[in-house]
């Protein structure tokens, strides 16, 4: 016979409302309490039943994450977080890739719209290009996003339309321009400049800091310093960097919007026989695994991507229970972790 959740209650002595609160992972339950009831259900091997489930509340225990692009490795470790924390909610995930497909986003929205899913975790690489945008603009819930399902925008897109989960990008680049500027360079080069191609609003709002910076320590930018990439991949930035190189620019330091672009920037020095940081420091953002072991190891903004992700689901948690009241914004703290790769 299956367990039922009643057969739950009584073993980990709680409320049948208490084990349905831990497995919807909707209302806070206090951590001893989680973890009898936790116990209880792997014990009794209990499986719930979505059908029954989803007829009684509306709900699939189902949720949908999307982000541009599912292949790099920021992405990958993000993913990671996702899927763990959220399964400690109850819910599955839906993934889904937008970066060359926006309108997938769309898609998404449908899906919620639709009850197909309880909710969606976007990370738009622009507004313009979201699928939010069409919902037009406004300071929280109301007429402009009655019609969206419960959504959290992760990213450093400006918007007010709904619940948001960022780091403050234009503040950490600004932070990292400034420990290159305290270390001696005067020629710093960015790498994934938004004049480029990938124009986004990541990259808007590290160049923005990085002038910041710059100004502030009373330095010019050298726009011809400012480079852009294709794409934010370590191959293009290995391109890029290596033609920088051989047409004869030199900088005294490299600010790469993220780790893999970074470690692109890191492999096309070392082939044109300069070495990091002795000839050219590097730095980078996001604080990948891959960085910490690269060589040299990689300076570069880090945040704590575990609570980003708790932060942000639950945000969602709290949308899907009351779709009422206005939008909030969390701000994930950040810190720069000087390692070799900018130390002369």
């Amino acid at each position: 016979m299956r367990a039922t959740v009643k057969d739950v209650a009584a073993l980990a002595g709680v409320s049948p409302k208490t084990v349905s609160n831990v497995i919807n992972g909707v209302v806070f339950v206090r951590p001893d309490t989680r973890t009898r009831v936790e116990s209880a259900l792997a014990e009794l091997d209990y499986v719930p039943n979505l059908s029954a489930r989803g007829l009684r509340t509306g709900r699939t225990g189902s949720i949908a994450l999307a982000f541009p692009d599912l292949s790099t490795p920021y992405s990958a470790e993000m993913t990671h977080w996702f899927v763990e924390q959220a399964h400690e909610r109850g819910w599955s995930i839906q993934l889904e890739q937008t970066g060359s497909r926006p309108e997938r986003e769309g898609e998404l929205l449908s899906r919620g719209k639709e009850h197909l899913v309880d909710g969606l975790v976007l990370n738009p690489i622009t507004l313009d290009a979201s699928a939010l945008s069409s919902a037009g603009t406004g300071t929280g819930t109301g007429a402009a996003t009655d019609s969206l399902p419960p959504v959290v925008v992760i990213g450093e897109v400006e918007q007010t339309l709904v619940d948001q989960v960022r780091v403050d990008s234009v503040a950490a680049a600004r932070d990292m321009t400034a420990h290159l500027i305290a270390a001696g360079h005067r020629r710093i080069a960015t790498l994934g400049d938004s004049a480029g191609e990938f124009d986004t609003a990541t990259a808007r709002a590290r160049t923005r800091g990085f002038e910041q910076a710059m100004a502030e320590a009373g330095l010019p930018v050298d726009h011809a310093l400012q480079y852009s990439c294709p794409e934010w991949t370590s191959a293009d930035a290995f391109a890029v960097v290596r033609a920088a190189i051989d047409r004869g620019d030199r900088p005294d330091a490299i600010f790469c919007f993220t780790d893999s672009l970074a470690i692109g920037a890191v492999s096309a020095l070392s082939s044109a026989g300069l070495r990091v940081p002795d000839d050219v420091a590097v730095a980078g953002f996001d604080d990948i695994v891959d960085g910490r072991f690269s060589v040299p190891p990689l300076t570069t903004v880090t945040f704590d991507k575990r609570l980003f992700v708790d932060r942000t689901l639950e945000l969602l948690a709290a949308r899907i229970a009351d779709r009422q009241g206005a939008a909030e914004l969390v701000l994930i703290p950040h810190e720069i972790v000087v390692r070799a790769s900018t130390r002369a």
